[in-house]
């Protein structure tokens, strides 16, 4: 068989929409890393913000985008995967224009930090929405597969997007840079109203009863919820945590840290679809288990290896815990859900994911302050959360 062919037939797998949906990923994520990323360098050193309050509105973006996953997970199953996503993203288009002349103006502080978190919330609830759909378009046999392919998408246009900002940043003002974003999420837009389509959803979706009391009702999708919590707080330890770590206790450079984080992306746009495929017919509890160990595993080597080559390891081992978990969480959460409820089910989920990792920078952070002189008493702790919720994993697999 030719490679052409192939090809062909790898397309053929998944519905055209989920391609769109790939596609369409991979252009927000590298249009949104473009400006944002350099969002709090602007407050703080050309609007002359503290630090302080700089991370405060870091913190304040992380508790509207946990409420945006589920906003946006019940007007997936209440308005439709389709509007909701559209409605999103063209918002977010009228958003990044606003904050283009924001800061082509030098507008009010406040403004700026309103659109801001606007936008925030416009891409959690574009995700909620766009988790369900893929659900939808994938069906219940490939989803694991159709998650892997969706996290390609946003690792190509997160490793895209800050390259081509900063390199737009040493030469051009800010402005230009949120005016390049809007201009290419409006093509995202255009992108998934013309091609993008939804399919049949169960009688009754639009029939939202319950709320959260139905979903800790369900037993097996709380205990679930709680054990993923734990490990994305072991995951929100990637950036915050691990930049301060290793730049500041082991002395690395701020281009040895950066390398860490390539190295992490790189992983993930080569392997996580091939990796996914292969793991999708194995019990979903053992892969849960399986990733939150690695995570576990990984971080705790930091705490012992000090060589840059063996610090590039333990990132391996941890992005290999990344790849093997990710993808997996989603797909068994559209699995537990009811046909008329992955929207919200999946907008639960944002919540924790979004809270998880945002908690892991504040435990992180205190675990920094706690052991200052040793390191594997403050990574053994991060591991230890993530070889607990492995157990659980095993112990939650058996009811699957």
């Amino acid at each position: 068989m030719s490679r052409l062919a192939r090809l062909r037939g790898e397309l053929a797998r998944f519905d055209r929409t989920l391609w769109v949906l790939v596609a369409s990923q991979l252009i927000t994520s590298a249009g949104f890393s473009i400006a944002l990323p350099f969002i709090s360098l602007y407050l703080h050193r050309d609007r002359g913000l503290a630090m302080t309050l700089v991370g405060a509105i870091a913190l304040a973006h992380g508790l509207v985008s946990a409420v945006g996953r589920v906003v946006g997970g019940e007007l997936a199953d209440r308005v439709g995967r389709r509007p909701t996503v559209l409605g999103a993203v063209g918002g977010r288009v009228a958003l990044f224009l606003g904050l283009t002349a924001l800061v082509a103006t030098d507008g009010p502080v406040w403004a700026i930090v309103a659109v801001y978190l606007a936008v925030r919330i416009t891409g959690a609830l574009a995700m909620s929405a766009t988790t369900a759909l893929v659900a939808d378009s994938a069906g219940p046999g490939r989803r694991m597969e159709a998650y892997g392919l969706l996290r390609v998408g946003g690792n190509v246009g997160w490793a895209a997007g800050p390259a081509i900002g900063g390199y737009m940043a040493s030469w051009l003002p800010y402005w230009t840079l949120f005016l390049t974003t809007a201009v290419i999420t409006a093509g995202s837009f255009v992108l998934l109203a013309r091609c993008a389509r939804e399919p049949g959803r169960a009688e009754g979706d639009r029939v939202m009863r319950g709320g959260f009391r139905e979903l800790i009702a369900d037993q097996r999708f709380a205990g679930f919820v709680a054990l993923s919590l734990l490990v994305f707080v072991v995951a929100g330890q990637l950036v915050s945590t691990l930049s301060v770590f290793t730049v500041d206790r082991l002395g690395l450079t701020e281009a040895e840290f950066g390398g860490l984080l390539t190295l992490n992306g790189f992983l993930v746009v080569l392997f996580q679809y091939p990796l996914a495929r292969a793991l999708a017919r194995l019990p979903r509890g053992w892969l849960l288990a399986a990733g939150s160990f690695l995570y576990g595993l990984g971080y705790l080597a930091f705490g012992w290896l000090r060589a840059y080559p063996a610090l590039l390891g333990a990132m391996v081992v941890v992005t290999l815990g990344e790849m093997v978990y990710a993808p997996n969480t989603l797909a068994v959460t559209a699995d537990l859900a009811p046909p008329g409820r992955r929207g919200r089910y999946l907008g639960a989920f944002g919540l924790a994911e979004t809270l998880g990792w945002s908690l892991g920078a504040f435990v992180g952070g205190a675990l920094l302050d706690a052991f200052p002189t040793s390191p594997l008493a403050m990574w053994g702790a991060v591991a230890g959360l993530g070889f607990a919720a492995a157990a659980g994993f095993i112990l939650w697999g058996r009811s699957w």
